[in-house]
């Protein structure tokens, strides 16, 4: 059993990059038939370890994904509809930035994990969502910038449609929430409960907005 993984990490430079993404195979081993019978008890601490192990060889100098997750803490990952990707910029941002916290990581991708046991059934999408397909960081929505984008990148995260090269509650994110005075998890869950409507996150925000 391996020892087991937070970061104000912006979008990567490489968020121009207009070549398109493969999407991602289906992994047919029976690990995927695993996620429908997880009780989040039986990960939660072992997600918590893994993190904590992910800070300290980042401190140390492994700043690379491919260096700092195994092929058994991969699989683990995406048991729980996590990637090494998402894990390793929560990692980052945590180091450098002193936010998001580790709790607030692993209540992320509780919400993910939850989203992909009752909404998708446990099985993975394939889709990976282009970078030119997100809403400019410019766009505007209610009269917030940035609404759209952070919209429509909580809903990728919940799907696990998030291309490697953006992260739900980055530097950008945050600054909006913060503006709006709405935590990430928080912003996320109300994503999910809104489905496929946008109104219901628009009169949460601009009530938060006007409740301080």
């Amino acid at each position: 059993m391996f020892s087991c993984v937070s970061s104000l990490c912006c979008e990567s430079v490489q968020e121009n990059d207009t070549t398109p993404l493969t999407p991602v195979q289906p992994n047919t081993t029976n690990e995927d038939s695993l996620i429908m019978n997880q009780d989040p008890r039986e990960w939660t601490e072992t997600f918590r370890a893994l993190f904590d192990e992910k800070v300290a060889a980042y401190r140390k100098g492994t700043r690379t994904v491919g260096h700092l997750f195994s092929e058994e803490e991969t699989r683990f990952l995406r048991t729980i509809g996590a990637t090494p990707q998402e894990i390793f910029d929560f990692v980052e941002d945590w180091c450098d930035a002193g936010e998001p916290d580790p709790e607030t990581a692993l209540a992320i991708t509780r919400i993910r994990w939850d989203y992909l046991q009752k909404e998708q059934g446990g099985t993975h999408s394939e889709r990976v969502v282009h970078l030119d397909s997100f809403p400019s960081r410019q766009a505007t929505l209610a009269g917030l910038e940035w609404f759209p984008r952070i919209i429509e990148k909580a809903k990728a995260k919940l799907r696990g449609e998030l291309p490697p090269d953006l992260m739900y509650a980055c530097g950008g994110d945050r600054r909006f929430l913060k503006k709006v005075n709405v935590d990430p998890v928080e912003f996320l869950q109300v994503t999910r409960d809104a489905g496929e409507k946008v109104e219901p996150i628009i009169q949460f925000v601009t009530n938060r907005i006007q409740s301080t």
